[in-house]
């Protein structure tokens, strides 16, 4: 009996719901499929009575409400993390954490305002996420997209949901990845992510799904498409996502470690996990919408190119043919076959010279960027803390935290660049601890005339400062040695430092983070 009047409890209120949205479609606003939405999302329950099994986005936790993960709290009250905050690509903003959530599942079971398909050109693709939508979606979706007439690399286009939650569909097509075209399947990506977010501001979207466009189909690394996501949609929110509520992140479970692990990069729950991120963050974040930046691809243009201001009526024809030639687009390279014949001859022009050891020093780059560098980030012998008396960024090492020894010196100097790369874009300065170093920690000559030799010109340029902290005789003796014989323009920026307090004439204490051996030694001797 009591069964009887559950069922019919259950009858009674579908019909309701049925006659509610009869009387909706008399007015023209829901179609068949959106009927059928309507009353499995209005009822939470399926036609036959079972519990629906769409999602609502509303009750999945933000990122900002979850926890960090076990063991952070104390890497966060370490002191290597500097207790001044610094600058960072990406700020805590817990109005943007507010609208990210990370959700492990099928996307196509999320009712949100859109959700993302990922799948080829001719929007054929048979991938899970995609084989998922349209099961869900009915046959109908099959027939809207034929209409579509396919989709180019890096593009989106949206069609209805039909029997989905959701109420749109954004179709991207990610790009396949080879290593030789690297940079062009970072645009293509890029691309993916900024158009599907794009799309989502035109329609006045509150909510939308975003899956992993890059399949392992495609061959796409997923870490690398990872960062390429995450600071695209950080940088979206940050201009212009005022309407946007929530972005879903839909990961399976193979996919969700790598996205816990690079969350806090790019969206850091406190001010702390910013901190300890940073010297995580990729050397090449994009430019200010995440846009992937090629360095010798960009073309500078100076305002008003061969203008002369007019102060008198003295300018001579001197004056102006001067100007000749000197603006970027005038200057030319030459005979390339010439200069090939040269380089063969090893007879190298300065300006040949200087573009071949730029390309080497971007190919370091790019294996710095591509390679897993972890353990060496572990280590945390390098790290960026405050600013000098003035105002220039200040970078420290830590000697005895180098097990010189027991790690793989050719991933350290990789972990050098990575690091460095976006440092020295500015004047900087270096404050070395050799405090307790020991003979496993000390770095050899050779090592440091090999990093001297590929780094790229600007580290030498920008680099204002060196800060000897904690000398030994035998220490002093090797630096004169090395920048007397081995490097040039070194010896003047090298200060041996003997006391803490000497260094704070340069360095306020509250704008360097300061080891606590370091700080024992130091009181101590």
């Amino acid at each position: 009996m009591l069964l009887f009047s559950a069922v019919l409890a259950d009858h009674l209120r579908i019909k309701v719901i049925r006659k509610q949205t009869l009387h909706w479609e008399c007015d023209g606003q829901l179609s068949s499929s959106s009927m059928c939405r309507a009353l499995r999302c209005s009822a939470g329950m399926d036609p036959l009575g079972a519990r629906s099994q769409f999602v609502e986005v509303q009750t999945l936790s933000t990122w900002e409400r979850q926890p960090d993960p076990e063991g952070e709290e104390e890497e966060y009250n370490d002191s290597l993390v500097s207790q001044q905050a610094f600058l960072s690509p990406f700020p805590y903003r817990e109005d943007i954490n507010r609208k990210i959530v990370l959700y492990n599942g099928d996307v196509a079971l999320l009712n949100c305002t859109a959700i993302v398909n990922t799948s080829n050109e001719t929007l054929t693709d048979k991938n899970p996420i995609s084989e998922s939508i349209h099961t869900y979606a009915g046959p109908e979706l099959r027939d809207e997209m034929l209409k579509l007439k396919g989709c180019r690399t890096g593009e989106a286009k949206m069609t209805k949901g039909f029997n989905l939650a959701a109420r749109f569909i954004i179709h991207t097509v990610g790009p396949k990845y080879k290593t030789k075209y690297r940079t062009a399947a970072e645009n293509s990506l890029y691309n993916c992510y900024r158009n599907v977010m794009q799309l989502a501001r035109e329609q006045a979207m509150a909510s939308v799904a975003v899956c992993v466009v890059s399949t392992t189909k495609r061959g796409y690394p997923l870490e690398d498409a990872t960062h390429i996501a995450f600071r695209t949609v950080r940088r979206f929110l940050e201009n212009y996502g005022e309407s946007i509520e929530t972005v879903v992140f839909a990961v399976t479970d193979m996919e969700e470690p790598t996205y816990r692990k690079l969350l806090p990069l790019y969206y850091p729950r406190s001010e702390e996990e910013e901190r300890a991120s940073l010297p995580l963050i990729p050397a090449d974040i994009g430019n200010s919408e995440g846009e992937p930046v090629v360095p010798e691809r960009q073309i500078r243009i100076a305002e008003k190119p061969g203008c002369l201001e007019v102060d008198s009526e003295a300018e001579t024809l001197d004056s102006d043919l001067g100007q000749v030639g000197t603006h970027a687009f005038s200057r030319m390279e030459g005979d390339v076959d010439k200069q090939r014949k040269l380089i063969l001859q090893g007879q190298l022009s300065d300006a040949t010279m200087q573009k071949q050891h730029q390309r080497n020093y971007n190919r370091w780059l790019c294996r710095a960027r591509a390679e897993d560098l972890s353990d060496i980030a572990a280590l945390k012998a390098l790290y960026q803390t405050g600013v000098d008396m003035c105002g220039r960024t200040v970078m420290v090492l830590v000697g005895r935290n180098i097990p010189v020894t027991l790690i793989d010196m050719e991933k350290a100097l990789l972990y050098f660049i990575h690091v460095m790369d976006h440092i020295t874009v500015k004047e900087y300065v270096m404050v070395y601890f050799h405090t307790l170093t020991g003979e496993h920690n000390h770095l050899d000559s050779e090592f440091l005339k090999k990093l001297h030799e590929i780094v790229d010109a600007k580290f030498k340029n920008n680099l204002r400062a060196f800060y000897f902290v904690h000398p030994s005789f035998r220490s002093k003796v090797s630096t004169w040695f090395f920048t007397t014989f081995s490097v040039s323009g070194m010896k003047q920026k090298v200060h041996h430092v003997e006391t803490l307090q000497q260094l704070f004439t340069c360095i306020l204490p509250e704008q360097i983070d300061i080891p606590p051996f370091v700080l024992e030694y130091d009181a101590r001797v």
